[in-house]
């Protein structure tokens, strides 16, 4: 190449470079935090001194271990045999404060999006509970007490003692300064929202971001004094200390959520607090989580058997790829069909299951049992009571034909526990029962595997990817344990689930003509407990009213009214009141998650 074409080349080179930069100046914000902790790692690393070959061999050794998962006690009443990561050898590891937020687990997610592996644990967790575990930072999450209100949650002090980095979130922050000698007391101004925040340090916690951001504050408390040691780092216009520091100590606090999406360049100041101030490196994988679960469930199951209850969706499919890899003709499947699916449900999940996956699977047919038992049940939660203690019984009875069966396996999500209670004994407000968490006979002899109890539907669906399932199982919506039964709103029959049935599979079709299913999270038909007046073929009816639900979400764990296009939402109330004998009108469910739930039951 002549001198010429080199400097074109050059040019066009650079010029390529400045609009990727600009197209992604997070991105590389992150990946130039994350370098910085490598290359200190790194540094550190080279200048220890290397006595002989067996010093070389020993981080190999270390490094094989990283992330696995420690064998699980056997256990024989119905205590949870869990599959999740206790202890994480490589130390590269932060951990959560739960003090109640709903917000605390979002937390978690952006930490292990960027492949820092991070887990929730009470509030009151002790400090050689602390040391056990050997994180690399602790952070405080939100809640929704005061700090000086009576009985609230605080932190064991000797956890500020121990040299670990800690950042507090919100309560978390007003924790810190609490506890340490500070002052806090409701404000005039209180503050909900979008706030401007100003930056007053550009290092450490805010490295790498700019001097004005928008803010997510959810608070009535402010900091009225700093404790000795704290300096101000960051504020809006109605909080003087939105953000603080005690480099001295490594102990950080802010008043605004950085783990919403609402809050500008949130996730890199999170970042900023694991990479450069705690010093994690990006190494927690979904490789090293199958491998690792895969290997334990191997070892811990040996030669007996693993019962799964198959729902056929997201969840339960994953879980059951995940152990028929492990343990293969061991894993026993059964899918209840209990007269509150979808249409045509059983017949696919056998074709998938049985079919495809030549997996052992039973097929237990009780609607009677189910309907009977609702007849006449109107309210929600004990809907759902009804239909977990109907389904353990009639699981039970087809499980109990299995001989040497020892485990009971589930697909239990991390969001479904916190919907239900607090699973690390922390204040989270329960929101409702959840037909994986809790509902177990007491006397029960199976030991639960429940893989990915403390995992996003993000990152099971990613390990269904690495595992070789289909699309159409890995991209279909959630889909409530308790079925139609908490989408009929009042009492349930076999005449309504009929109706709704059919309703639904017309929003969804249309859903999916329109190319619109991919990006909603989930869309549904409710059937609600009221008629209204209607005319057809110029005669008045008086008949049922289907309301069409859709959010688009990340996680679940919060949620977005999709906006359909009018034309969409024509389609599908035309098909539906056409179509579907006994419904004359359909409404559109424009409330987001919160303050609404994304299931109307």
């Amino acid at each position: 190449m002549g001198p010429r074409a080199q400097k074109n080349a050059n040019t066009v080179k650079k010029s390529t470079a400045k609009k990727t930069v600009k197209k992604s100046a997070v991105k590389k914000a992150v990946k130039k935090t994350a370098k910085k902790a490598v290359k200190k790692a790194a540094s550190k690393a080279a200048a220890t001194p290397k006595k002989s070959v067996a010093v070389k061999k020993a981080p190999r050794k270390a490094k094989k271990r990283m992330g696995r998962v420690p064998k699980l006690k056997k256990v024989r009443s119905r205590i949870a045999a869990t599959i999740k990561v206790r202890k994480i050898k490589s130390k590269d590891v932060v951990i959560i404060l739960d003090f109640g937020s709903q917000y605390t687990q979002l937390i978690a997610r952006r930490i292990r999006e960027n492949k820092v592996y991070s887990r929730i644990v009470a509030y009151n967790i002790t400090p050689d509970e602390v040391k056990e575990i050997n994180p690399k930072g602790i952070i405080l999450s939100g809640g929704p007490l005061s700090v000086y209100d009576e009985n609230a949650p605080l932190p064991n002090e000797e956890i500020f003692k121990l040299g670990i980095p800690v950042l507090g979130v919100c309560y978390g922050m007003q924790a810190i300064v609490h506890m340490h000698g500070g002052k806090v007391k409701a404000s005039q101004e209180r503050e909900f929202g979008r706030a401007e925040l100003f930056v007053d340090s550009n290092k450490d916690l805010f490295s790498n971001l700019p001097t004005n951001l928008t803010c997510w504050m959810s608070h009535s408390d402010e900091i009225k004094k700093l404790p000795t040691g704290f300096v101000k780092i960051a504020h809006t216009l109605s909080a003087s200390c939105a953000a603080i520091a005690n480099r001295q100590k490594k102990i950080f606090g802010v008043q605004f959520h950085p783990e919403v999406v609402h809050t500008q360049r949130g996730t890199q100041l999170l970042l900023n607090f694991v990479f450069q101030i705690c010093g994690c490196l990006p190494r927690w994988t979904m490789d090293k989580f199958i491998k690792s679960t895969m290997k334990q469930i191997k070892e811990r199951v040996g030669s007996k058997k693993v019962v799964l209850g198959l729902s056929g969706g997201v969840d339960s499919s994953v879980a059951a790829m995940l152990i028929h890899k492990a343990i293969g003709k061991k894993l026993y499947c059964i899918f209840v069909d209990n007269g509150l699916l979808r249409k045509n449900e059983a017949a696919k999940v056998e074709r998938n299951f049985k079919g495809n996956f030549k997996m052992n699977l039973t097929v237990a047919t009780a609607e009677k049992r189910f309907l009977d038992r609702l007849a006449g049940v109107e309210d929600p939660e004990e809907k759902r009571v009804i239909i977990g203690d109907e389904f353990v019984k009639v699981f039970m009875e087809k499980a109990s034909r299995l001989k040497n069966t020892a485990f009971l396996a589930q697909g239990t999500l991390y969001p479904d526990v916190i919907e239900s209670i607090s699973p690390t004994g922390g204040p989270s407000a329960k929101i409702k029962s959840h037909h994986n968490v809790g509902g177990l006979p007491k006397d029960m002899k199976l030991e639960l595997i429940e893989p990915f109890r403390e995992l996003f539907k993000d990152e099971v669906r990613e390990i269904g990817k690495r595992l070789g399932l289909p699309d159409s199982i890995l991209k279909r919506q959630p889909f409530p344990g308790p079925g139609l039964a908490v989408r009929i709103l009042g009492a349930v029959s076999k005449d309504r689930l009929d109706m709704l049935r059919e309703a639904d599979e017309r929003i969804m079709d249309e859903i999916k003509k329109a190319g619109l299913y991919d990006e909603i999270w989930q869309a549904f038909g409710v059937l609600l407990p009221v008629q209204t007046v209607g005319v057809m073929g110029d005669q008045r009816t008086y008949e049922n009213v289907i309301a069409v639900r859709a959010v688009t979400s990340t996680d679940g764990m919060t949620a977005d009214w999709a906006q359909i296009p009018y034309e969409v939402l024509g389609r599908i109330s035309n098909r539906v009141i056409n179509e579907v004998p006994g419904v004359n009108r359909v409404v559109y469910d424009i409330s987001s998650k919160p303050p609404a739930t994304i299931e109307w039951e």
